[in-house]
């Protein structure tokens, strides 16, 4: 592989594990809210998280861009006074990914707190455990198969966004590029057929592993039910 290659495979790996670290703790906040929480307004909260899932990933980037660009109430003030950009940079790249991938992390993680019974966590409180005490030493560790199940899938789904990266980041080479985008961009040159075999071959493989990885994790935690 190429130098070049080397370094859009580092910066897709580099933004998916960020995309996936900062997807951690919202998800499994999420997560536990839908599956304990009887809220007024749940369904819309529900289909507000899952949007990403059904609408186009492009439409995802725009909705993005039109609340974190440079001319968006959000966007201007963090530039006027931390000098913060979320457009066409690498943090533009982590919140696409993020965005994107943050419903498939969620519903997992909520399957995994109702598969948990209650009545642990309701022994451990009748016993004087504090409600923050109960919930992080015999609710999470009981779904924690299901919480990494759905972290792995959260970060193979950030390897190969597409539509919302383009929008919100760009497609520029050496900043914003990452492997999906190369491979689109290297498509329309006759003489990159190579590379981008090379290219396609290792997110094959990437996200193969990965998908295989969180089926493995998946039926472990449903055996361990059982």
């Amino acid at each position: 592989m190429s130098s070049a290659e080397i370094a859009v495979i580092w910066l897709t790996l580099k933004t998916a594990l960020a995309s996936t670290i900062l997807t951690i703790p919202v998800a499994i906040w999420l997560g536990w809210i839908l599956a304990h929480k009887r809220l007024p307004m749940k369904p819309l909260l529900e289909s507000v998280i899952s949007m990403p899932l059904v609408v186009p990933p492009v439409v995802t980037g725009y909705l993005l861009l039109l609340l974190l660009g440079r001319n968006s109430a959000i966007g201007s003030t963090m530039y006027n006074l931390f000098g913060i950009r979320f457009t066409f940079n690498f943090a533009a790249l982590v919140l696409a990914s993020l965005v994107v991938s943050l419903p498939l992390a969620v519903r997992s993680i909520r399957s995994a707190f109702e598969m948990v019974n209650p009545a642990y966590e309701n022994v451990a409180l009748t016993l004087g455990a504090a409600p923050g005490y109960a919930f992080f030493h015999v609710t999470l560790p009981l779904a924690l198969p299901g919480i990494i199940s759905g972290i792995v899938l959260s970060f193979a789904r950030s390897l190969g966004e597409f539509g919302a990266t383009i929008t919100l980041a760009g497609n520029i080479s050496g900043k914003t590029q990452t492997v999906a985008l190369m491979i689109y961009s290297n498509m329309q040159i006759p003489s990159a057929e190579m590379q981008v075999a090379r290219l396609v071959t290792f997110s094959i493989l990437l996200s193969v592993g990965a998908m295989a990885a969180s089926e493995w994790i998946a039926g472990k935690n449903r055996y361990i039910k059982r």
